[in-house]
């Protein structure tokens, strides 16, 4: 055995790179940068490659960004992330910003000199987002090589794992079929092509996944949709197998990802469809040089991806069906083990995984379980890791939210569960009633078609809002068929972008509340848009079909806080999970369901 060298604490880790970042600054002759989280794709989750927020400030969150200036710099996040920001960084180095109450450009703005260059790098950037620094009046200025690449001296390589196909069982079109509808839209719009940034497009268009990133299946890659139907695809010819190639077919250009610029510069004179949001600036960057126009629009696979075909519906109730029994079997584990204060937030998420493990046509986790007991469930996105482990304790409430993807649908489920074995105090049971009222409101709702997600957001706060009660995030989230468990372009949210819903598409429905220090209350379900057929309708309506199925808490339940109409939701609801559910499970874990599921009373 050789001696080792001290590890360095993290914060003077961080503070290293910092200095090292603002080294870069001062190389390339810019007063400030920003670092956003997202990787050329401006994906949710990225390959560690991408991972320049982490390596900078030690904040591992799936949304948020960094300022830096020559002389200070903050960290951006949202609602969901604001305590785990807290814990990650160093307030010596880095402000921690709420990302709506202070705006990036806003704070740089405030603080960076007059006049200053702010460097960004054109691949990590939406044009709508370097619109609003643009109009904070800073001047933003394209980095030919990213300072944070610069100064990450042990960066990883990029990932080169194997496309490969998805099946017409599990899919339900061919990507024929599909390339020929996108192609049909493009000349509609009178439009000659679009850019497909997004790798959950390409996965949809091709039929094709991938295990370039964690928890969801994507291969990485560009691609360029032309109105003629011909597709052009930029990934690296190393993850595609011969198999994967004659998948894909005729009419399906494969080409490295270094043609991509010189494919643009060939579109001058053509009218090329951009996500102004979606896609990074470069891309219209590249094509006005070239001298073609450039067509703000969104993605054209967006909303055909997010109305799921018959096919896929099914593989939906499918797999949330599968994912009933680990959840049920979970759930029962948990029944019995709460009380004993034997297992911790790292062994509970462990076990339920092993159980998903067993199931047939797993995939892997739709992300990392947010597995938090007592003070971590008010951390919204809480990741436990060895440093912040502890144990479930007996009489508090534990908040476990999951998901797994099966090759036929994705699922995502959150329940809050009272470890026991003494009743849970009122306080926490009316609050859990009152997120459980907000989740019901949603779960029923019938509503005219051309709706928009932040149409629908308040009646899961309207419980809460009467008691001065809210929370800090959306309702709501649209759920991809073995894709993203975060998709677009619906979303339940104040901040949703006016998309009507439509059927087809499938959306989560997690109203929550969170005493900070406390505890975290979420109750989550994954929702199926289907037509409503109404007698005195004069125009489509819409309902949801419910497709989680495990039951929730009754003991963090107060039946006099529910309407009547509520009680006989929730009665029909565990009715049906008992018998969905419950011919699956073997003799202890069946009898325990029959009691979870037993009506109000």
């Amino acid at each position: 055995m050789t001696a080792s060298s001290p590890v360095a604490p993290a914060s003077d880790i961080h503070a290293a790179r910092l200095r090292a970042v603002r080294d870069q600054l001062a190389a390339q002759g810019l007063d400030g940068f920003i670092v956003p989280r997202a990787d050329e794709h401006l994906g949710e989750y990225v390959p560690p490659a991408a991972e320049r927020l982490a390596w900078l400030t030690g904040f591992t969150g799936s949304a948020g960004l960094a300022a830096v200036l020559r002389d200070r710099a903050a960290v951006f996040t949202d609602g969901r992330y604001v305590l785990q920001l807290a814990a990650q960084t160093d307030a010596a180095l880095w402000a921690r910003e709420h990302v709506t109450e202070t705006p990036p450009p806003s704070w740089l703005a405030r603080h960076a000199a007059p006049g200053a260059r702010i460097g960004y790098d054109p691949l990590l950037l939406s044009e709508e987002a370097l619109g609003r620094y643009a109009e904070a009046g800073l001047e933003m200025v394209p980095v030919a090589r990213n300072p944070v690449d610069a100064a990450w001296s042990d960066r990883p390589a990029p990932p080169t794992a194997p496309a490969t196909p998805q099946p017409l069982d599990y899919a339900g079109r061919s990507g024929a079929e599909k390339r020929g509808e996108i192609a049909g839209l493009l000349r509609e719009a009178k439009q000659d092509a679009a850019v497909l940034s997004d790798p959950a497009s390409i996965a949809w268009l091709l039929n094709i996944r991938g295990a370039d990133v964690p928890f969801t299946p994507f291969a990485l890659g560009f691609a360029l949709v032309h109105a003629d139907g011909a597709t052009d695809l930029f990934m690296d010819p190393v993850k595609l197998t011969a198999e994967t190639r004659a998948w894909i077919g005729n009419g399906v250009a494969i080409e490295p990802r270094e043609a991509l610029a010189p494919a643009l510069a060939r579109l001058g004179g053509k009218r090329v469809r951009v996500d102004p949001s979606g896609s990074p600036v470069w891309f219209a960057q590249q094509l006005r040089a070239a001298g073609a126009t450039v067509v703000a629009g969104p993605d054209p696979c967006l909303l055909p991806k997010a109305c799921k075909n018959a096919v896929e519906q099914q593989g939906a109730r499918a797999a949330h069906a599968r994912d009933a029994t680990a959840m049920c079997r979970f759930l029962h584990w948990l029944h019995e083990i709460g009380p004993t204060g034997r297992e911790t937030e790292l062994s509970a998420a462990e076990k339920l995984l092993a159980l998903r493990a067993e199931l047939p046509l797993f995939r892997g986790e739709s992300f990392p379980a947010i597995s938090g007991a007592g003070e971590h469930g008010a951390i919204i996105h809480y990741r436990v890791d060895a440093a912040s482990n502890r144990a479930i304790r007996p009489d508090e409430v534990y908040l476990i939210d999951s998901g797994a993807q099966f090759a036929d649908g994705t699922t995502d489920i959150t329940r809050t569960v009272w470890t026991g074995p003494g009743a849970p105090p009122l306080e926490q049971r009316e609050r859990v009633t009152r997120v459980l009222q907000g989740h019901i409101a949603i779960a029923t709702l019938v509503f005219p078609q051309g709706v928009a997600g932040a149409h629908l957001d308040a009646f899961a706060r309207r419980a809460l809002w009467q008691v001065g009660l809210d929370y800090d995030h959306g309702t709501g989230h649209g759920v991809g068929s073995y894709l993203s468990v975060h998709e677009g372009p619906v979303s339940l949210s104040r901040l949703a972008r006016p998309v009507p819903i439509a059927a087809g598409m499938i959306l989560s429905n997690e109203p929550g509340y969170y005493l900070p220090d406390a505890y975290g209350i979420r109750l989550e379900n994954l929702l199926l848009v289907q037509p409503a057929t109404l007698a005195a309708a004069r125009k489509p309506f819409l309902r949801f079909e419910t497709l989680t199925l495990a039951p929730f808490d009754r003991r963090l339940i107060e039946p006099a806080l529910l309407a009547p109409a509520e009680r006989a939701w929730l009665d029909d609801y565990h009715a049906r999970v008992l018998a969905e559910v419950g011919p699956h499970l073997d003799g202890a874990t069946s009898a325990w369901l029959r009691a979870a599921c037993a009506p109000l009373g």
